[in-house]
Formats: structure tokens, sequence, C-alpha cells
């Protein structure tokens, strides 16, 4: 019998942080900007309805930590990200989504991995999606190398951990750090850097940073692949 999660769970799916300072003026600045950062709590209020829901669920668990690509931000709707539309590949599996817009490495340290223990359930499938907001922050940069290699020693063998589509340094040190987990730790790659993260006409959001609807599509076939890896 599939085992239940605590009635009394809470988590909140925003880090609580102000918007940082280049978002603001951007979102100031340009309607597409301000309209995608609009979905924000609105989503994250969505995630945590659907978290609820899972705890009165049965089946087996799929865990998802991550920041703003995880809670779909960008989508026409809080559950056409990627984790939306990998959820056919899962059928009969609870989602608990735990990702938060903004989220950083540290986050899903502090604030992801605590809450998931907390649910006293092992997760038959777990997701990992993070990084973007560290390498892309000077402040947070210099560190990232560091708390990645914190959070890949926490996950547990069989975790599906995606890697990041840049070519500078800082992603290439990233990578390295994933490649030799993915080798040496039983975890399983969401490969993003395959060239069909490269084209990116016609599958961003008005804001041009984050995935619409057909760019989360692509994500989530690359995370499909590799749970048929798992």
């Amino acid at each position: 019998m599939p085992e239940s999660l605590p009635a009394d769970f809470t988590f909140s799916n925003l880090t609580g942080r102000p918007t940082g300072p280049v978002v603001s003026f951007l979102s100031r600045l340009l309607p597409g900007v301000r309209d995608v950062q609009a979905q924000t709590a609105p989503y994250a209020q969505a995630w945590a309805e659907h978290n609820r829901e899972a705890l009165v669920a049965t089946g087996p668990l799929w865990v998802v930590l991550g920041d703003s690509m995880s809670q779909g931000i960008g989508a026409s709707r809080y559950d056409r990200g990627w984790v939306g539309q990998l959820a056919p590949s899962l059928p009969g599996h609870r989602c608990v989504n735990l990702s938060m817009s903004g989220g950083r490495i540290q986050d899903v340290l502090d604030l992801q991995l605590p809450a998931m223990a907390s649910l006293g359930v092992e997760p038959a499938v777990l997701t990992v999606m993070i990084g973007t907001n560290d390498l892309m922050s000077p402040p947070h940069r210099g560190g990232a190398a560091r708390r990645l290699s914190m959070l890949l020693d926490r996950l547990p063998p069989g975790t599906i951990i995606g890697n990041q589509p840049g070519r500078y340094s800082d992603a290439l040190e990233f990578n390295r750090l994933i490649d030799e987990a993915v080798a040496h730790r039983g975890q399983v790659l969401a490969e993003f850097r395959d060239p069909r993260m490269r084209g990116w006409k016609g599958r961003l959001a008005a804001d041009h940073f984050h995935p619409n609807d057909a760019g989360y599509a692509v994500m989530a076939e690359i995370v499909a692949e590799a749970l048929t890896r798992r």
C-alpha cells in the first residue's frame, strides 16, 4: 500500500526575497518582463494547492526541486511548464513540486531538501533543475561549484539532474561536477547541452528569457529520455 504523506505538511514556493534590481528595472521598462514576473505568486499558489492534493492522493511520489523553470514561469499555465508536460510520462505518480522562482542552490540545500525529508516518504522519482540563478549572479557565481558539490553529495542515486546549456567557463565547471556525479554516484543526467536546446526562436516567453509552452515541451522531452535511462 502506498505510504501516505503528512497531512500537516506546509511549504511555500516563494523564496521571500525581493525581486533583484536588474529584473525590477526591466519590469518597469518592458511589459513582457513585467507580465512574466507577475506569474510568480499565482503559479506558486497553484503549486501549493497541487501539493496539498498530492498529500491525500495515493501512488508513487515524484518530488521536484529547482527554480522558476520548474515552476513553469513563462508558460501559459503553471502546469504547462516542463513538469506539467512531463506528468503523462509518469502515470499514477503524485507530484510534490518544491521549486521556487528565483531559487538558488542554497535554497535547495536549506529549504527544499529538508521539506522533502519532512514528507517521510522516499520519492520514487526525484528531479533537480537548479543553478541558473547562481551562475547568472556575480555575487553568487563564485561559490556555485562548492554549493553544487554539497548538493550532489546529498542527492540519492537515481536522481535526475539537469545540467547547464551554456558554454562559458562557470557553466563548464558546473557541468563537469554533474558529469562526475553521473559517472560515479549513480545520478542520471537530463542533457540540456542537447542540440534541441540551442534554437529558441518561437520558444521563449514574453520576457525573452523563460521558455514558453513550446520551449518547455523540449525540456520535458529531454527529462523523459532521462527517465527511460533511469
